[in-house]
């Protein structure tokens, strides 16, 4: 399949999609915003909206790495 045959949803759709995808992903890490980590949180669920993105197209058979890191990243503490 090439990139041209790789169907997508209307982009208005696709939006709402990510909208709720991000809303998940605040929900699952509130917890930790009450620990100072909110900025990390902020950024941590703009990186897991991008590798499900990512994840998405890989499994509809666009060639799309979903890794955007090649190494752990560095804790906060570090």
């Amino acid at each position: 399949m090439t990139d041209a045959e790789y169907q997508r949803i209307p982009e208005e759709q696709y939006q709402k999609l990510k909208f709720l995808l991000r809303g998940q992903f605040i929900s699952i890490l509130n917890v930790f915003k009450c620990y100072g980590m909110e900025n990390d949180v902020i950024q941590a669920i703009e990186e897991c909206v991008k590798v499900a993105e990512n994840f998405a197209m890989a499994v509809r058979g666009k060639k799309k790495d979903i890794r955007i890191y090649t190494e752990a990243k560095r804790r906060p503490t570090d």
